[in-house]
């Protein structure tokens, strides 16, 4: 039997589709859901447990995810174990495939493909999850598809999950990556804020998880970077604006003022209208992804034969071009 555990806050409004979504197909002894609702004050324990299937619900008044995961785990049977959050959309056949390759392959750990559903959003979050798609083509999923699954001998690796913001990220490191995959053929609908602000509210959350994680569990290796494959990109003029974008929502720190640009301008583009982007953004758009270069492309020895003046002057040049085009 499969055990799913979904954790959940709040999700009266999209818990009855992502549960339903996940038992289709399912038959009565093939799986097990269990829906733990931590902390919530709205009806998603009443909305949950209306789904007709193999559909467990758990309260607690404690608003902790993790707690509701070790919830979950105390009341789970079976293996491979799932972890779903309760806004994602995944179908039953993609969690048994994901159980297949598990079993077949022997691996500990194992995400799906991820697609994210960018029907709302506005250009910036396009932006950033264009170039977030591009350099995770590769990945195995655990950490932002918003579902992972564990082998028994997987589960454990660790005791109770603790009590921490990034109980993914605490979970893809607990795994070399010849013991985790990715499954291809299995795919995740995760919907982002279709705003920016929004997006920048949960990646602040989620670099707050990386950085408690960091300090509390120094032994686990934050894993793979992007640095060079932010590099490989930026060879391409046609990406600059994205990756400004890319690197304002990573580093808002270093970016506030254009951050706060962003997010003026945003509102008054609508989804799939023509975006008319203003000279000032545009320069502080630049110049952090000029920053971020020059921080890192001189380290490699690749770049180390172009030089600092040709780079710098070919960076120069675009802007130039820009201004051009911007004021006519």
């Amino acid at each position: 039997m499969i055990s799913v555990i979904v954790p959940a806050y709040n999700e009266e409004a999209v818990i009855a589709r992502s549960i339903q979504t996940l038992v289709d197909g399912a038959r009565q002894d093939e799986l097990e859901v269990i829906v733990v609702c931590n902390g919530c004050t709205d009806k998603c324990a009443e909305v949950a447990r209306s789904i007709p299937g193999p559909v467990k619900v758990i309260e607690t008044p404690v608003g902790s995810k993790t707690h509701a995961l070790n919830l979950g785990d105390q009341a789970a049977h079976g293996f491979p174990r799932f972890y779903v959050d309760a806004d994602v959309l995944i179908t039953f056949d993609a969690i048994r495939q994901m159980a297949a390759e598990l079993a077949r392959t022997g691996a500990l750990a194992a995400g799906p493909n991820l697609r994210v559903d960018l029907s709302r959003a506005t250009w910036a979050v396009k932006a950033f999850y264009r170039i977030d798609t591009l350099l995770w083509a590769e990945g195995d999923g655990i950490g932002r598809t918003g579902v992972y699954a564990l082998s028994e001998a997987g589960r454990h690796r660790f005791g109770e999950f603790p009590s921490i913001v990034g109980d993914d990220a605490f979970v893809r490191r607990q795994f070399s990556e010849n013991e985790r995959i990715g499954v291809p053929g299995a795919l995740s609908v995760v919907t982002p804020p279709s705003h920016f602000w929004g997006l920048v509210r949960i990646k602040t959350r989620s670099h707050l998880g990386n950085y408690e994680l960091a300090r509390r569990h120094p032994e686990l290796s934050a894993g793979r970077r992007h640095g060079h494959g932010l590099l490989k990109l930026a060879s391409d003029p046609r990406q600059w604006l994205a990756i400004s974008v890319y690197v304002l929502v990573k580093k808002p720190g270093k970016g506030s003022r254009a951050v706060a640009i962003i997010a003026r301008v945003e509102p008054r583009v609508g989804a799939g209208r023509k975006l008319k982007v203003p000279f000032e953004y545009l320069t502080r758009s630049f110049k952090s992804l000029s920053s971020f270069v020059h921080s890192r492309v001189f380290r490699c020895r690749r770049m180390r034969a172009v030089g600092r003046a040709g780079f710098t002057g070919s960076l120069c040049v675009r802007n130039r071009r820009v201004r051009q085009l911007c004021l006519g």
